[in-house]
């Protein structure tokens, strides 16, 4: 009585997805699917005895759905509609063409860190293990799932360059004595070991395109295989028209992969 999602034709049909306390239903927009849907929640909340939270439940209508079909359903369900411009889980749910605009929360709390802390009380070997320890791990949960713009990351740099010779960009620059590529040279060759935040971005994305070689049984694996590599593998994949961020994020780490691939027998 419900038809679920599928991204594509041949794909695995999603009815549901379910992560901790949260959970994601898919229905087509119809009002007989609505009300089947809401019964099957008043039949789990009588049977659980759990309240579902209508306040905190969300719905999202594709841009194809009629105006007064989003209104209908929304009231038989008692949830307000959302527009999915909102974060899940500290992530960006969607992911326009201005991707520096909204990845800019990154930004914002590697600035608001820098600036909560005084750089007169700070020594030179103090600044070295806040960048390595706090605000090089600040973006380390965006980098494990997309691939960040090359000019966004270089921003991320000069910021925690400034903040390493001692300056606040509020106020002047400042004298940099070293780049930040010099500065990410590990310290046996000269540098400092900071991270390069592009190769660390890369080697992030590529633990999850492993993912998709080692375990092809998974659900992500098995969408991302129908969709954009049905006749070949993850290494023969073409970046295709129009493809998601996550999956663009993922066919730009296929060098690293292969640089560090080896047979096993």
């Amino acid at each position: 009585m419900i038809n679920g999602t599928h991204i594509c034709a041949g794909a695995p049909t999603i009815s549901h997805l379910l992560f901790a306390n949260d959970c994601f239903l898919f229905f087509r927009a119809r009002d007989q699917e609505a009300m089947t849907m809401k019964n099957i929640l008043s039949a789990y909340e009588a049977a659980s005895g759990e309240a579902i939270n209508l306040q905190k439940s969300e719905m999202y209508c594709s841009r194809n759905t009629p105006t007064d079909c989003q209104d209908r359903i929304a009231t038989v369900l008692g949830v307000k509609q959302v527009l999915g411009t909102s974060k899940y889980l500290g992530l960006p749910s969607m992911i326009g063409r201005r991707k520096k605009a909204t990845f800019k929360f990154v930004k914002d709390r590697i600035w608001n860190k820098i600036n909560s802390w005084s750089n007169r009380c700070l020594s030179q070997a103090g600044r070295e293990i806040l960048i390595k320890s706090v605000l090089q791990s600040i973006p380390t949960y965006v980098m494990s799932i997309f691939l960040l713009p090359g000019t966004f990351i270089i921003e991320i740099e000069r910021m925690l360059n400034a903040f390493w010779w001692g300056h606040n960009s509020t106020n002047s620059r400042g004298m940099h004595w070293l780049s930040w590529e010099r500065l990410s040279v590990p310290k046996n060759f000269g540098g400092m070991g900071f991270k390069s935040l592009r190769a660390f971005n890369l080697a992030m994305i590529g633990k999850q395109a492993w993912k998709l070689i080692s375990n092809p049984n998974a659900l992500i694996a098995q969408l991302l295989n129908v969709k954009y590599y049905p006749h070949s593998d993850y290494f023969s994949a073409s970046i295709r028209h129009n493809p998601s961020y996550v999956w663009s994020s993922l066919w730009n780490a296929r060098e690293v992969l292969q640089r560090g691939l080896k047979w096993s027998i």
